[in-house]
């Protein structure tokens, strides 16, 4: 067995450390004292349930609450912490709370799992990471307590807290709201500020990445200290938040918004916004949505959050690096540069690699699913986009999909929660460069 692990890239172990995670999970979701019917779940929808919460979707084919007891709410909440952080940095966790040595090796393969820029101090990146989680999910289920613990008993209120904490904080979008009605996320809670700017609060820090974090305390909040990357995703995200702040409120105000009263209309504009990237939790009926606003939560799906966090999507350095490139080229610039940075090619291959990667799964799991399902085009791509990014936002065809299309939402979340790039990366042998440069070509482009 080490022979074989020995012989994996640092990609093939992370995602392998995922795929054991989500096998431990459907096992524990197929137990008759996980589902309320005192009946085993089938396999597909114990997969298709241990996937979503371990990759941090939140795509579901039986409302959580109605569906499982609370069993099987602890065991899907414990996949949902344990995928949001990582599995190597949970590892390491209980590796340094047992004072056991940790490796070369094993830091290496923190530095990609945990979404670390370099190898030194990555050991108290991990301890900052599992502080700071434990803490402002502790923060943000106090402050829910003082809602749902009214409207719910202390202990009903206390363990909704916590779920919807850590589902929020780990950008998740499982809800247990099924107990006042079934399938209702935070629609009953839209005109209350107090949880949706909560939520939103969690899904923002837990979206922007553990290394956005550790290097804001390291230079405390000192905006000219920050490493480029910090302020690159700090000013994208504000302007993904803001931007899509205000076309939601114009876009919806006579649409899914109708009839709301403004401050509502506002609440509910900033939390549509804040969720696609990528949380899952909705304080609107997604089917209520005009057709521009469903193709922005297309478009913010498939952005998603920043490297290095709970988050999926392609990442907002992604689409930072390539617009700031797609300018510079259309100036005539031969060098691409961000914040007075240069930006190196490799990261410009990955970045176009990535998106590339993104879209040719997307687009082939939308031909191969509305080959199976007599379903509208568009409630499908909005499915594979959801799926993909990790989000959990759904036109409500979940629960109505095949075995085959399950499986294949499921493939899509995983990969989108290792990463596209690192997806494609597993499934590629590790072959050494030939020391030879081809001759160049000339190739029309545009």
């Amino acid at each position: 067995m080490k022979r074989i692990l020995d012989h994996l890239t640092r990609a093939q172990l992370i995602a392998l450390s995922f795929l054991i995670l989500i096998a431990l999970g459907t096992a524990l979701l197929m137990l008759p004292c996980a589902a309320r019917s005192g009946r085993p779940t089938a396999l597909v929808d114990a997969l298709f349930t241990a996937g979503s919460a371990t990759c941090v979707t939140g795509l579901v084919v039986f409302d959580t609450f109605t569906h499982w007891t609370l069993f099987g709410q602890i065991v899907i909440l414990s996949l949902i912490q344990i995928g949001g952080l990582g599995c190597m940095t949970i590892i390491t966790l209980l590796a340094m709370f047992m004072r056991k040595k940790i490796s070369l090796q094993s830091r290496t393969l923190l530095v990609q799992s945990a979404g670390s820029l370099r190898l030194a101090g990555v050991l108290r990146l991990i301890r900052r990471i599992a502080v700071g989680t434990f803490a402002v999910e502790f923060a943000g289920a106090a402050i829910l307590a003082t809602q749902f613990v009214p409207r719910f008993g202390w202990s009903r209120g206390i363990w909704a807290s916590v779920f919807h904490a850590v589902s929020a904080f780990c950008n998740a979008g499982f809800d247990i709201m099924g107990r006042l009605r079934p399938g209702s996320s935070l629609v009953l809670f839209a005109d209350n500020p107090t949880v949706i700017l909560t939520i939103g609060a969690l899904i923002v820090l837990g979206g922007l990445g553990f290394l956005v974090w550790s290097d804001l305390i390291q230079c405390r909040f000192r905006w000219h200290l920050c490493q480029v990357h910090t302020k690159l995703v700090l000013l994208t995200t504000g302007t993904l938040i803001l931007l899509g702040w205000v076309l939601f409120f114009l876009f919806e105000r006579n649409a899914a918004f109708a009839g709301f009263p403004l401050g509502k209309q506002v609440l509910s504009a900033l939390f549509q916004s804040i969720t696609p990237r990528t949380a899952g939790f909705n304080s609107v009926e997604m089917r209520a949505l005009s057709e521009p606003g469903t193709a922005l939560t297309i478009v913010l799906m498939f952005i998603g959050g920043s490297p290095g966090s709970t988050a999926g999507g392609i990442k907002t350095t992604t689409l930072a690096v390539l617009v700031v490139n797609a300018i510079s080229a259309a100036r005539g610039r031969a060098d691409t540069t961000v914040l007075r940075s240069r930006v190196d090619g490799d990261t410009l291959r990955q970045a176009s690699a990535i998106v590339m990667i993104y879209i040719a799964m997307v687009l082939t799991a939308q031909l191969a699913i509305c080959a199976l399902e007599p379903m509208a085009s568009e409630d499908v791509l909005f499915e594979v986009v959801s799926a993909i990014g990790t989000v959990g936002l759904t036109k409500g065809i979940t629960s109505m999909l095949g075995a085959g299309s399950k499986l294949i939402l499921t493939l899509l979340m995983y990969a989108g929660r290792i990463g596209g790039l690192g997806f494609a990366m597993t499934l590629s042998e590790r072959r050494e460069q030939p020391p030879i440069s081809r001759p160049a070509g000339k190739i029309l482009v545009g």
